[in-house]
């Protein structure tokens, strides 16, 4: 790994990432875990959710490696995939629609001016009403998998919701072994849904989770609370759009939702902060 290394910071609705072209494989897969753990650090590096290396790939306009600030690698990130999207644009990389490979799939994007659309793989891992016991108190959530896995709960008042308490147990709940779970805490508002995040891998409740809030959406649609397009406000007070198609059963007591759910699609700013360089001691 030769320093300086350049890199871009970008934020997706407050979700914010440290993005670095290695189609040129200057840093090595053995390298990046401990990268993102060294420069994701607030206050002592550049500080971001995560780090994105944008590479080369052999059947899409690229793929991406992602990493949380912990280090450990994700599948997939909503806000962090449509910053990417528009990165590998304004470089020349793809074109305004673009195909890139990430763990959980190919992913489909489209350039909005300064904001992102893009098509996620299907849901997967469906089931909802289970009740388990939080802080003393019995609670129940649902969980999906949007690319990564995800747990719901519909609360009253998010503003009093307790994320980080609560947020912590479920993730390391004996029901999300070993992996864990992101979880989200959703609020049921008369025309938009307001979702806090506790994001796995960060550890920490972060200001928007682009695959939360498709799944808060996702699991309302299926209890019958919103329909397409359903837009979300995060923490930060941001707004993203959620389109899919939800297919009517003649039974309530169908258990297969995944195959209910099509055409998924997140859309939502991806907004360029600033150009840099990473010395040694920002490592």
């Amino acid at each position: 790994m030769e320093l300086p290394i350049a890199f871009t910071k970008m934020s997706g609705t407050g979700n914010d990432f440290i993005i670095i072209d290695n189609r040129l494989q200057s840093i090595r897969k053995d390298e990046m875990a401990d990268l993102a753990r060294r420069i994701c650090r607030r206050q002592f590096s550049v500080g971001a959710d995560g780090l994105i290396m944008i590479e080369k790939s052999d059947d899409a306009d690229f793929q991406w490696q992602f990493y949380n600030a912990d280090g450990s690698e994700a599948e997939m990130c909503g806000n962090g995939a449509r910053c990417a999207a528009r990165y590998a644009f304004s470089r020349g990389i793809a074109p305004e629609r673009m195909t890139f490979r990430t763990l959980a799939g190919l992913i489909e994007a489209q350039i909005i001016g300064s904001s992102v659309k893009i098509r996620l793989t299907l849901p997967s891992h469906i089931r909802l009403g289970q009740a388990i016991e939080v802080a003393g108190r019995e609670i129940e959530i649902h969980t999906i998998n949007t690319g990564v896995p995800h747990a719901v709960s519909f609360v009253t008042d998010n503003k009093e919701t307790p994320v980080k308490e609560w947020g912590r147990i479920i993730r390391h709940h004996k029901l999300f072994e070993p992996a864990g779970t992101n979880v989200n805490f959703v609020q049921l508002p008369d025309k938009e849904l307001y979702v806090r995040t506790y994001e796995r891998g960060v550890e920490n409740e972060t200001l928007a989770c682009g695959t939360g809030a498709v799944a808060s959406a996702l699991i309302a649609a299926l209890h019958g609370h919103v329909t397409s397009p359903v837009t979300v406000r995060t923490s930060g007070n941001e707004k993203l759009i959620i389109h899919f198609s939800l297919i009517a059963t003649s039974s309530e007591k169908d258990e297969h939702h995944e195959q209910r759910i099509s055409e998924v699609f997140l859309e939502g700013p991806a907004s360029f902060i600033y150009e840099g360089s990473l010395h040694k001691e920002a490592l």
